[in-house]
């Protein structure tokens, strides 16, 4: 697997899998684009496992602090999370949804990933919709006020995200929008609710590459350990960036971004691939 590839694949999928515009759109697309083969399932491993990493070493403190108060112990300093003592176990109910559409949809969803007409339609939907939950949502509560509806609803919504072009952080960021939850929360909430999602994903990869490749190829070893950690390091920046950002300003500019490059999908569907 060539190195540019390499790079260029895990700076995407750290950059998309944590802003609200899609990570899996802009994995089927741009590599179809540069006329790049199918990365395979080692590397689609190695890109969830730096997911994995990413989302977990930032937040490590507030999961310590989420674990042990969900089991009564005190841990963390946190004063937002120390309000919400079940947190815990809210974000595991709201993980349900997603558990139960991967194993029920995941052929469709598979199949449905070269339908850049879905891919485009998605892309601006999403877009719409979280410009409007943006627009029409309070944002009163923050995570120390997340309910048990909040954590089932936005679980539910999480859902939809198999469908590609739809983004897990744009439709769970507008559902957290929709019930209230100010910007920074709902991007909070929408990454920790993020994480046992990807575990299980990895790990159902990993489970794959095992079943019908037995392993890492040893040409894959070095692709395979640098997309970890280049996905990991560029959504651990994202991150950052992202939670910053929404202190001070509104999701307008990824609504921008999804609608143009649906547009794009879309006409490029039309003109140039057929639409799969």
């Amino acid at each position: 697997m060539p190195l540019v590839q390499v790079i260029v694949l895990g700076i995407i999928q750290g950059l998309t899998e944590f802003l609200p515009i899609s990570s899996t759109a802009h994995l089927v697309v741009i590599p179809r684009l540069l006329g790049w083969p199918d990365q395979g399932l080692a590397f689609d491993l190695a890109l969830h496992l730096g997911t994995v990493a990413a989302v977990v070493l930032y937040f490590f403190r507030d999961w310590l602090q989420i674990l042990a108060q969900g089991f009564g112990l005190q841990v963390g300093g946190d004063p937002v999370l120390r309000r919400n003592r079940g947190l815990l176990w809210l974000l595991a109910i709201g993980t349900v949804p997603i558990g139960i559409a991967g194993l029920l949809f995941e052929k469709k969803a598979d199949q449905a990933r070269g339908n850049f007409y879905l891919i485009g339609a998605m892309a601006i939907g999403v877009g719409l919709l979280l410009l409007w939950a943006d627009r029409v949502g309070r944002k009163q509560k923050d995570i120390g006020h997340v309910s048990a509806m909040d954590s089932i609803l936005i679980g539910m919504s999480q859902t939809l995200a198999i469908i590609p072009g739809t983004s897990r952080s744009g439709i769970t960021i507008s559902t957290g929008l929709l019930r209230n939850l100010d910007r920074e929360t709902a991007a909070r909430f929408s990454f920790l609710l993020l994480t046992p999602a990807v575990i299980a994903a990895a790990a159902k990869h990993f489970w794959d590459l095992m079943k019908h490749e037995g392993g890492i190829a040893p040409d894959m070893r070095m692709p395979f350990m640098l997309g970890i950690a280049v996905s990991a390091i560029t959504g651990m920046i994202v991150i950052r960036f992202f939670l910053d950002y929404m202190r001070r300003r509104s999701y307008t500019v990824f609504v921008a971004y999804r609608i143009v490059f649906g547009i794009i999908v879309i006409a490029l569907a039309f003109f140039r691939f057929g639409g799969g």
